[in-house]
């Protein structure tokens, strides 16, 4: 197999580079491994990696979720959830950047954000037991 899991993707975007493989049906171009794939590709293109700090990932997320919250300021809660097409592609282009340097994030550090989320959520669910935690917005310890 030409395929090094344990590599870093950075060498494994390099190597993908000079010998391409083909469609892997286990990674469908739709998946996030296919999406940190292509975004790790994208800053190696550019010999961007050296910029790439976790600390500076994660204050350009910041910055990205602050510009995802800007198109709902002001409006009330109805409005938020029957937003106009201009506004509905100005939250979409705010959540592919958020997304894009969680992916990247994630990639830095070595950390799959889905094995991560799967985690908090079963975290999650016994923290807020069905039985104390529905249609209750209150925090789990105060339940």
């Amino acid at each position: 197999s030409r395929r090094h899991p344990q590599a870093p993707l950075r060498t494994r975007a390099a190597a993908a580079a000079r010998h391409p493989m083909p469609a892997d049906p286990i990674d469908p171009p739709d998946s996030l491994r296919a999406l940190t794939r292509a975004v790790d590709a994208f800053a190696i293109e550019r010999d961007w990696h050296q910029f790439h700090a976790p600390k500076n990932i994660a204050s350009a997320l910041i910055v990205e979720a602050a510009e995802l919250l800007e198109p709902f300021q002001w409006m009330t809660e109805a409005e938020s959830r029957n937003l106009s097409p201009e506004q509905r592609a100005a939250v979409t282009e705010e959540m592919a950047d958020v997304l894009l340097y969680l992916v990247q994030l994630g990639n830095v550090l070595g950390i799959d954000p889905v094995a991560a989320a799967q985690a908090k959520l079963k975290r999650n669910a016994v923290r807020y037991p069905v039985d104390k935690a529905r249609g209750n917005s209150r925090k789990h310890d105060k339940l």
